[in-house]
């Protein structure tokens, strides 16, 4: 039975429209290209010699095809050397074509978990609570909300984590005794610039060395340390022991800082519309007028492949035509198999050459020529200078 299949008409003419997807229809260098590509591709598969059962549409298909490929692959390229430093930026701006510079904003936010546990900063919020004391009594329940007061939260039913505790005894500068008080030299006041002079005269400081008075007030701590009860706590689950036991004189209450535990453990903290992974960093399709000549060709080589695949595919419906007292056997399956072989040679070879562009590589390629060149200078002779 004789079968009519349509064939490559030997020329063709572009209209928006005529692609698949139109993502490039508009591109004024896409349409001056396109027409061009499917009479090359048809001479490269055999036409006029042979008949191309191929019709414009399917090489507008192919090379439509090519050039989001291309731009595929070089997004993905992109995304994988940039994404570290397009952590948390906006989803809403095009990325495609655009410089990406280097920073620390993934690096850091990263770290921000180790600087709420090392009090140094964080994405946590750091609260204020106490609780009052009473005399005589060494233990208090932390979730007891009689004597407990929460900043944000309310005690026993907000998990909370106390980070730090202030429970110190007064400076060992207001308890320094300066023997020279009194002395009428005049200079009480002259050090106020320190600091110091709220706590101890400054006559003192006038007859000695800084370094003496802080081995003064070391001496003090140390003192309080060994002699006394000195000031401190335990915290155990929700109950705190203090140290020494109140008296109602010394202190009342007590000052702590804490954070709430589901605010840390909120895995959630990025703003709305921001990047988060692969999915939403906004590179979009590549425009064709900006690609070089070095991606034009390789898009029409892939393009190429394509239109091969897709002729080995219809030939191989149509594997044998009956002709008179014989049949003619098609080339299906030699196209797939070539067209095949093709895409993945042509793929393979576009994300070598991006990987070589990646940050890294261009770092070790410049260390190398680095280190070449410092070998070859020193072998250049040194003139001796003599004067």
């Amino acid at each position: 039975m004789a079968v009519n299949i349509p064939i490559w008409p030997g020329s063709s003419s572009f209209f928006p429209g005529d692609t698949p997807y139109g993502i490039y229809d508009y591109d004024t260098d896409f349409q001056l290209e396109v027409d061009k590509f499917a009479d090359w591709s048809a001479k490269r598969l055999g036409y006029p010699l042979s008949e191309i059962e191929l019709q414009s549409i399917n090489l507008y298909a192919a090379f439509e095809e090519a050039i989001s490929e291309y731009g595929a692959q070089l997004n993905t390229y992109n995304i994988r050397d940039n994404m570290l430093n397009l952590y948390g930026s906006a989803t809403g701006s095009n990325l495609t074509g655009k410089k990406i510079s280097a920073n620390l904003g993934g690096i850091i936010e990263l770290s921000n978990e180790y600087g709420v546990e090392s009090m140094t900063g964080g994405n946590v919020t750091y609260y204020t609570g106490s609780f009052a004391v009473q005399n005589n009594k060494q233990i208090y329940d932390l979730s007891d909300p009689t004597i407990v007061s929460l900043e944000n939260g309310t005690p026993g039913t907000t998990p909370i984590e106390i980070k730090r505790i202030y429970h110190d005894p007064t400076p060992a500068l207001a308890r320094f005794f300066d023997p020279f008080i009194g002395s009428g030299i005049g200079t009480q006041q002259m050090l106020d610039a320190f600091g110091f002079g709220s706590y101890s005269p400054g006559v003192s400081f006038m007859m000695m060395p800084m370094y003496a008075d802080l081995l003064r007030l070391q001496a003090i701590e140390f003192n309080d340390a060994v002699r006394r009860s000195a000031y401190s706590f335990q915290v155990s689950n929700n109950r705190i022991r203090v140290f020494p036991i109140p008296n109602g004189a010394s202190f009342t209450k007590i000052h702590f800082e804490y954070i709430v535990k589901s605010e840390r453990s909120n895995a959630l903290k990025g703003a709305v519309g921001t990047v988060s992974d692969f999915s939403n960093i906004p590179y979009q399709d590549v425009t064709y007028s900006f690609i070089n000549a070095v991606g034009r060709q390789w898009i029409r080589r892939y393009a190429l492949a394509l239109s091969k695949e897709m002729l080995g595919y219809i030939r191989g419906k149509y594997s044998a035509i009956p002709i008179p007292n014989a049949e003619i056997t098609l080339n299906g399956t030699d196209l797939i198999t070539a067209a095949q072989t093709e895409k993945e040679g042509l793929i393979t070879e576009l994300k070598e050459i991006l990987d070589s562009m990646s940050r890294q590589s261009q770092l070790e390629r410049k260390q190398a020529e680095a280190e070449s060149l410092t070998m070859q200078l020193n072998k250049v002779p040194l003139r001796i200078y003599i004067g």
